[in-house]
């Protein structure tokens, strides 16, 4: 009985890793397009954006070794894509006035309420927790419609 189970192990194991290797070869979408409109903001501010939020909404999305490997690599795609499809401060001058005062008053409530950055991403990236100066520092940005 325990070398039918051994057996069945070994099987279900074997498929298990050809099908990892296998999903490896499925494409995804790494590119970083080209920048058409940063974003103007204060020093301060922008480094906090480039430390915590940059990742996935900007097009300089710096691509870590477990993106290229699925099925992380489709998780951290499909982030990205939804990141910057919501908010990118690579083309930032691009928007218009309107949805800019709307990205402001959303980008303080999401920091207020501790949506971003994402759990997930700040177990891997420590660096962009916002200390509560970070955080005063984008409300007393965005407070100000950016100016």
């Amino acid at each position: 009985m325990y070398a039918k189970i051994a057996v069945y192990l070994k099987i279900i194991t074997a498929v298990l890793i050809v099908a990892f290797i296998g999903i490896q070869f499925i494409p995804v979408e790494r590119s970083n397009p080209p920048v058409t409109g940063e974003i103007d903001a204060p020093p301060r501010v922008k480094e906090i954006f480039m430390r915590s939020c940059y990742d996935c909404h900007s097009n300089e999305t710096v691509w870590p070794w477990y993106s290229y490997i699925a099925p992380a690599s489709w998780l951290l795609a499909d982030d990205v894509a939804e990141g910057r499809d919501e908010l990118n401060f690579s083309e930032w001058k691009g928007y218009e006035e309107k949805r800019k005062l709307k990205k402001f008053k959303e980008i303080r409530e999401e920091v207020e309420e501790g949506e971003m950055p994402q759990w997930y991403y700040l177990l891997l990236h420590g660096d962009a927790t916002l200390t509560d100066a970070d955080k005063q520092a984008l409300f007393d940005w965005t407070a100000t419609g950016g100016k």
